[in-house]
């Protein structure tokens, strides 16, 4: 018997497209550790995907993607926060503990 457990990972993409490149991440795991891991990148510190297309190939689903929202006028070139921010998760199934 196995329990159902979610990987949610998030992803900043330079642009509003899911092809553009990653900027930033985040995965939270709550399988414990029992589900699979995000891909070893080449180098440290390099985002697991190069874009939100590369972690779908991966198999993860996509379940938010960045609101298009103009900035405040005066605001154009602000970086208070990164905006083209996408939610993916995945589904594993995972030992009862």
């Amino acid at each position: 018997m196995t329990t159902t457990r979610q990987q949610v990972l998030y992803l900043w993409l330079q642009g509003s497209a899911l092809d553009e490149s990653v900027v930033g991440w985040a995965f939270h795991d709550g399988s414990d550790g029992a589900g699979p891991q995000l891909p070893e990148s080449e180098q440290p510190g390099r985002p697991p995907y190069s874009s939100g297309v590369a972690a779908l190939r991966d198999g993860w689903m996509l379940l938010q993607s960045a609101q298009l929202i103009p900035p405040a006028p005066g605001q154009e070139y602000a970086n208070a926060y990164l905006e083209y921010e996408f939610v993916f998760e995945r589904r594993v199934d995972v030992a009862p503990s």
